[in-house]
């Protein structure tokens, strides 16, 4: 071989190390750039309205289902186009505040929007390969989701509201388990599900609609609890000694002069002057309570108030609460007023049945919540509901005293409406005043609890509250609106 072949042969190899050098670089680049899209960027692509691939998976199979006492109270629909199956609620409006709705333009609310990731089978835990289901993106069947409601309380609560606007929320006390969430007036999730041009003119028409269909009352909604917060004001004034006897005097004037002013609060009906705090929260008198808050103090009443659940803004259930306030900067008028609960004191129905049930419950305050648990739907557990940390609100005696007093008022007070046969039951009524210059048509309020005579321990506490009471005087409207409505649930609860 020449010279002249040996340098044509050195210089084809070294076109040849640097071709390969050259594709292995661009082999790399590939490699670098599909893992940049595919881990970098994946989030940003996925996220692009453009892409509808995940929404083609999300509803190429039936959602997962929310059940009601071993029951669907959801389902879905095939509807044979691009996003296949939407969502369905035969009873739509009872479980509304409850379901929320899965919509295909508008997204998810309440247990749906909560337990998405069950429901639509997001959630790895669904998986027998939880790793490779998500490195693979694969989607599970969706699981369903067990409630801890009490079908036949949630009817009865329902039937109660019927066309007037309000709330009702019922609680087991041992546990927490809310057994009925109700807000009226209601709506059909149904009209929600699909993505045509019907659901875009439900949506205008629910939301644009003055009573506010769509508002979880229950839950959501927050209103001034009147005279049922004298509840929280009699456990304060008994666990701060303010209050040792029932049935003393408590050296209450009629009227009373909130301190550090001329204005003077006044009482619906007669005989509240030097009340006992027996014949006092019986009758619902204002001044006695008023005086009560001022002597137990801010900072007592604050403490009792947040140990019933007042001012904390982490409750789920699993979705978000509104937060119940009782105002922790005030002057003695203005606690005066809030121990009333009037000024700044607002509660939604949830927290209300949270305060009958931390009594029923000898002083323990339980978390609520609303999923018992999560199964596949081949109906392996994934996932338990449950209690958080249980608080004491009240000492036992106080409790057991608290309970005496809210006897008193269904056995012979303004609560007698609310009398179950075969039952002890204890309640308080309250109006709330609102509107510019109390304008307003009460509120009517019923707060409640009851045990079956042959029960160990209270099945149910309940709030009720209805907005278009329609009332002559004070406690008429707690007692004769909302307290046959309590009545119904409880009843529904013990079985009678």
């Amino acid at each position: 071989m020449s010279a002249g072949d040996g340098r044509r042969r050195a210089g084809t190899a070294g076109y040849v190390r640097r071709a390969r050098a050259l594709c292995a670089l661009l082999l790399f680049a590939l490699l670098v750039n599909a893992a940049r899209v595919q881990v970098v960027l994946a989030r940003q692509y996925d996220d692009n309205p453009a892409n509808r691939r995940n929404s083609i998976a999300r509803y190429g199979l039936p959602r997962g289902d929310i059940l009601v006492g071993g029951a669907p109270v959801t389902g879905s629909r095939d509807s044979g186009e691009q996003l296949r199956y939407e969502r369905t609620y035969p009873q739509g409006p009872l479980y509304a505040p409850v379901t929320g709705f899965a919509s295909q333009l508008y997204g998810t609310t309440f247990l749906e929007h909560a337990e998405d990731g069950v429901l639509s089978g997001t959630d790895p835990l669904l998986s027998p390969l939880p790793l490779w289901n998500d490195t693979g993106r694969a989607v599970n069947p969706g699981g369903n989701v067990v409630t801890t409601l009490n079908r036949y309380a949630q009817e009865a609560a329902f039937r109660g509201l019927g066309s007037r606007k309000g709330a009702v929320a019922a609680i087991e006390p041992a546990t927490g388990r809310i057994l009925a969430l109700v807000s009226t007036p209601s709506y059909d999730p149904s009209e929600l599900s699909g993505n045509g041009e019907a659901v875009t003119s439900a949506w205008a028409r629910l939301n644009d609609d003055p009573e506010k269909p769509m508002l979880n009352r229950a839950v959501r909604q927050t209103y001034p609890p009147g005279s049922t917060f004298k509840v929280v004001t009699a456990a304060a004034a008994l666990d701060a000694g303010v209050v040792t006897d029932l049935d003393a005097p408590t050296d209450s004037p009629d009227p009373y002069r909130l301190p550090g002013t001329t204005t003077r609060l006044t009482n619906e009906g007669d005989g509240c002057a030097d009340a006992s705090l027996r014949a006092a929260f019986e009758w619902s008198c204002n001044t006695v309570f008023a005086k009560l808050g001022v002597d137990v103090g801010a900072a007592q009443m604050t403490a009792t108030a947040q140990a019933f659940g007042f001012n904390d803004s982490r409750l789920r259930i699993p979705f978000t609460a509104a937060t119940s306030t009782f105002d922790t900067s005030v002057d003695k008028a203005q606690l005066a007023l809030s121990s009333i609960g009037q000024y700044n004191t607002r509660a939604t129905p949830l927290q209300m049945a949270m305060v009958a049930a931390a009594v029923a419950d000898g002083g323990l305050a339980r978390p609520p919540y609303l999923v018992e648990r999560t199964v596949r739907r081949t109906g392996e557990t994934v996932g338990t509901g449950g209690a958080g940390p249980v608080r004491q609100v009240m000492s036992a005696a106080t409790a057991m005293r608290v309970k005496e007093l809210m006897v008193d008022v269904v056995e012979e007070g303004t609560g007698t409406n609310a009398a179950i046969r075969g039952a002890t039951v204890g309640g308080k009524t309250g109006t709330a005043q609102h509107g510019l210059g109390n304008s307003g048509v009460p509120y009517a309020w019923f707060v409640s609890w009851a045990q079956a005579d042959d029960d160990l321990e209270p099945k149910v506490a309940v709030a009720v509250v209805v907005e278009d009471a329609a009332a002559d005087r004070g406690e008429i409207s707690g007692g004769g609106d909302a307290a046959p409505i309590a009545r119904s649930v409880m009843r529904a609860v013990l079985g009678f």
